[in-house]
């Protein structure tokens, strides 16, 4: 799968809701999608079939994070789902990431890109030091979960925009980035706190952003889309 692409957060609550969005895009344009957890809760693994089907590649986002056989139990069945891209907190820490990898491969060797999520966008550095009381900062911090995901074999990480072009640095030009809180200029941030635009994200090492509400709850949200693309792809 090549790098530098926009995924659409389909953050929908049922699986209507979802294809009537996607039914907006002609026939010929299947943008890649995110299926978070409202969405895979509410309609579990049949809505990623559906989408499969319409030929959509698919990031799933569920954030696994438990003890390591827990989660590479989880992934063995995640991987028969045939998705594109799967993700884990990093904070699980180095074992459990190792077995995420062994679950997630199947027989053939086969498997989904698997990255890791090392803070949340909407982890502000009071609450990193006040609540998460991880008193590195959070480029360190999030550089340090990055290199911990890149030594356990994982394909890169989930990280802000913000921190994109350091992850490439401390972890090389291969280690995948993929960064949501991004905003297009002058668009209300909402919950997220470290964001960019697709503009700076194309320019500061991000290989995939991923763009939710300035897409969906736009009034054209084709036009949204080729937008970002435009934009991110420069």
């Amino acid at each position: 799968m090549s790098a530098k692409d926009v995924i659409i957060a389909l953050d929908f609550p049922t699986e209507s809701e979802t294809l009537a969005f996607l039914d907006q895009f002609p026939a010929g344009e299947k943008p890649f999608v995110k299926i978070g957890m409202e969405l895979y809760y509410a309609e579990g693994p049949a809505v990623v079939r559906a989408l499969k089907d319409r030929g959509h590649k698919i990031f799933l986002d569920l954030k696994l994070h438990d003890i390591p056989n827990t989660v590479r139990r989880a992934m063995a069945v995640l991987s028969r789902l045939d998705v594109d891209m799967v993700n884990l907190h990093a904070a699980g820490a180095s074992e459990m990431m190792r077995a995420a990898l062994e679950g997630l491969t199947r027989p053939d060797g086969t498997r989904p890109l698997l990255i890791a999520v090392t803070q949340l966008t909407s982890t502000g550095p009071a609450a990193l030091k006040d609540e998460l009381l991880i008193q590195t900062p959070m480029a360190e911090t999030v550089l340090s979960y990055a290199k911990n995901a890149a030594s356990s074999g994982l394909d890169g990480v989930v990280c802000s925009p913000l921190e994109a072009a350091l992850v490439k640095e401390r972890c090389g030009e291969r280690f995948l980035t993929v960064t949501p809180g991004i905003r297009f200029a002058g668009g209300d941030a909402g919950d997220q706190k470290r964001i960019m635009t697709p503009e700076k994200a194309g320019k500061s090492g991000c290989d995939y952003i991923v763009v939710g509400r300035p897409i969906t709850q736009d009034a054209n949200p084709v036009a949204a889309y080729r937008r970002a693309m435009r934009e991110f792809l420069g």
